[in-house]
C-alpha cells in the first residue's frame, strides 16, 4: 500500500472544493502483472457539456534536501504512471500535485521548467494553508515540437536570426494548415 504524503487530504479537499468528485484513493495502476498507485482519481462533470473529466494525481512534498533528487524521482514515476493510464485509461489525464511554495521557489527555474515542459508534465499547483486548487498547468506536445523545430533551425543556422519572423509565420502556417 502506498505512503501518504503530507498534502495527501489538503489536495483532497482542494479537489472537493473544486467541484471535483473523488473516485479513487488510492487510484490503482494495473497493467500486465503491476500494480501502482497514484494518490488519488477524480471526475468532474461539466453541465454543459454532459460530459466529464477525469484525472489521477500523484502528490509530491518536495520535502528534502535534494530537490533535484526529489524532481528525478517524481519524474520517473510520472512517466511511469502517464505510460500505463494511456493503456488502461486513456481519458484520465495524469497530474503532479505541488504546493505553491514548491511552485514558485523551484518549478520557476528555468531550467525545471525546461525538464517540465520537455517531459510534458501536467502540474496542479495548490495552496496548502487554504486548501484550494491555485493553477492547472497542462503542456501542449505541439508547442514543444514547434519550440524544437523553430529552435534546431535558428542553431543551425545563426545567419537566419534577421528572418526569424518570416520563419515564425511560414512555420506557424505550415503547423495550423496541416
Amino acid at each position: 500500500m502506498p505512503q501518504h504524503e503530507a498534502f495527501h487530504n489538503v489536495v483532497k479537499q482542494a479537489l472537493i472544493k473544486d467541484g471535483w468528485t473523488i473516485t479513487d484513493d488510492p487510484f490503482i495502476l494495473e497493467f500486465k502483472g503491476l500494480r501502482l498507485y497514484a494518490d488519488l482519481g477524480a471526475e468532474k462533470t461539466i453541465a454543459a457539456e454532459k460530459l466529464g473529466r477525469k484525472v489521477a494525481i500523484e502528490i509530491k512534498v518536495f520535502g528534502s534536501l535534494s530537490l533535484i533528487s526529489e524532481l528525478e524521482k517524481a519524474v520517473g514515476q510520472y512517466g511511469i504512471y502517464r505510460t500505463l493510464l494511456k493503456r488502461i485509461n486513456p481519458e484520465r489525464l495524469l497530474y503532479l500535485a505541488i504546493s505553491q511554495e514548491v511552485f514558485q521557489d523551484f518549478f520557476q527555474r528555468p531550467a525545471i521548467q525546461e525538464i517540465v515542459v520537455d517531459q510534458q508534465i501536467r502540474l496542479l499547483v495548490f495552496d496548502a494553508k487554504e486548501e484550494e486548487i491555485v493553477q492547472w498547468i497542462n503542456y501542449k506536445s505541439t508547442e514543444i515540437s514547434f519550440n524544437r523545430l523553430f529552435g534546431a533551425m535558428l542553431n543551425m543556422h545563426p545567419a537566419m536570426v534577421r528572418l526569424k519572423p518570416y520563419l515564425f509565420v511560414i512555420l506557424a502556417t505550415t503547423i495550423i494548415c496541416c
